[in-house]
This record gives C-alpha cells, structure tokens and sequence, in this order.
C-alpha cells in the first residue's frame, strides 16, 4: 500500500494525526527533500528505508514503490503542504493504478494556509474579496490558455502565488499590467510554519524590491490583495439580527448591514514591514 501524505507547511506538529501515525508506521518513506521539513521523519522507525525524491526521477520513484509492493511493505509518499496543490501526484496515481498497486490519499494543511495564519489574515473578507486564487506565474512548467498572472490578476480577488519567488520583478510587471494598483498591499511570506519564518508586508509596487532587499528567492509565497489592508462588513454569520438554522434574529442587531471594527487603510510608504 502507498499513502500519499501531504506533510504540512513546515511546522512538524501541523502534519495530520492520520498522516503522523502512518509514518510512525511505514517501511518506506519517500520524501520530497526540497520541501519537506526533515524533523518530520524524527518519528520514523529506525529501520525504516528513506529516500529522497529530490534525487529521484518519477521512473525511480516508481520503481521503488513497485519493490516495496513485492516486498509486501508499506509506503509513505510524503509530500509537502497539501499534496493536491504543485503535488505532481496525479502522474504518480495513475502510473500505480496501470501497476496494479493500491493507495490512498492523506489531506495536509497546504503552505498557503499556513501564510495566512503568518499574516494573522482571513483570506475572505464580506464585501472585499469571497474569491481566492492559487496561482503561479509562468516558468518551466508554461500556464494554460487564459491562466496567465495578468488575466488571473484583472478579476481582483485575492492572489496567493506559488512557486514565483524568484521572478517577482515579472511578478510585478503582470500584475501592474493587469491593472492593480501600485499601493495595493501584498505580502511575501517566506518559509511560512518553519522556526526561521519570515512576513514582509509591502505593496505591489514594492514586491520586487521587497524580495531583493530581503534575499528571497526560493520557498516563499505572494499574497496580494485588499484584504491585506482594508475595512470591510461585519460577517452576516455572526449579526445578531441575521436568523440561521440555529438562532433566532435578534432586534438589537436589526441592521444586517452593520460594519465591524474596520481596519484604518495603511498610511505607510510604498516600502515594506518585516
């Protein structure tokens, strides 16, 4: 059996319980030594055979997998962040479906949840953003037809940018093209859950200047949008005179509409804030 586990963002206690416990357990572990923080594989047995797919092509990966299968040993596929997202695991899925070799999936808390919790940030505020994107710029991998950063960018919803930290001049440019405006805020969250964590709030039109004064190029993430700095209307979920399943209205908060504690738009320069 293989299990592809999705590891967390970094932090080793924000693996799953499920996932935590099959890795206490495994034969094998595959893990993707790039990302993946190694204080993870601490609970493995010693015993237990670990390679790195940094190292590794899919075929290698593969046909470690099928002689584990032989062997009657249990896999873990440990991959970082959730692995449904910049995972690769669908290529891996559908070559051990034409194997015949059973598996599942361990759902992780993805590396831009765990940027969201950095930034102290609720990534849908009412009447700002109820739409986020999870997105990339271009690179060696190309982007489909109408996912390019500019068209992406013009629907003005909130952008979380993967695998881009070390393009943020073009990063930039797109998004400036794409006609957000230079003091919209934005934030690169580098290593996001990891001790050495770092949160630099800046603007768009700083992004790039941002990254270089800070040396980021490599396992950070971008977010961009108005919910970084703006008032916003207070949840209709929680207003007293909005009536759910499981409360009645209430007349004291007969305004649906009422806003909550708005946050004063940012009166800093076009720098950035670590």
């Amino acid at each position: 059996m293989v299990h592809f586990v999705g590891a967390g963002p970094g932090a080793p206690d924000l693996i799953t319980l499920r996932g935590d416990a099959l890795l206490r357990r495994a034969d094998m572990v595959i893990w993707a030594g790039s990302l993946v923080n190694p204080e993870l594989l601490k609970v493995c047995r010693e015993d237990c055979e670990i390679l790195d797919s940094a190292r590794m092509t899919l075929e290698e990966v593969l046909d470690a997998m099928e002689r584990a299968e032989r062997d009657g040993l249990e896999v873990v596929r440990l991959h970082t962040g959730d692995p449904s997202v910049y995972g690769a695991i669908q290529e891996q899925m559908d070559a051990l479906r034409e194997r015949g070799i059973p598996f599942d999936v361990v759902p992780g808390v993805s590396s831009f949840c765990g940027a969201a919790a950095a930034l102290e940030q609720e990534l849908t505020l009412p009447g700002i953003s109820q739409t986020v994107m999870l997105t990339r710029l271009a690179g060696r991998t190309p982007m489909p037809a109408g996912e390019d950063m500019r068209s992406l960018a013009a629907h003005g919803s909130t952008l979380v940018i993967f695998l881009s930290a070390g393009h943020l001049e073009r990063l930039q440019e797109e998004l400036l093209a794409a006609g957000r405006s230079e003091r919209e805020p934005a934030a690169i969250v580098y290593k996001a859950t990891w001790p050495d964590e770092v949160v630099l709030r800046c603007q768009v039109g700083t992004l790039a200047k941002t990254g270089k004064e800070h040396g980021i190029r490599l396992t950070a993430l971008v977010v961009v949008g108005r919910v970084l700095d703006a008032s916003y209307e207070r949840s209709r979920l929680y207003d007293p005179g909005f009536a759910t399943l499981f409360r009645p209205a209430h007349d004291a908060g007969a305004d649906a509409h009422v806003d909550g504690e708005p946050r004063e738009p940012s009166s800093a320069s076009p720098g950035c804030e670590a």
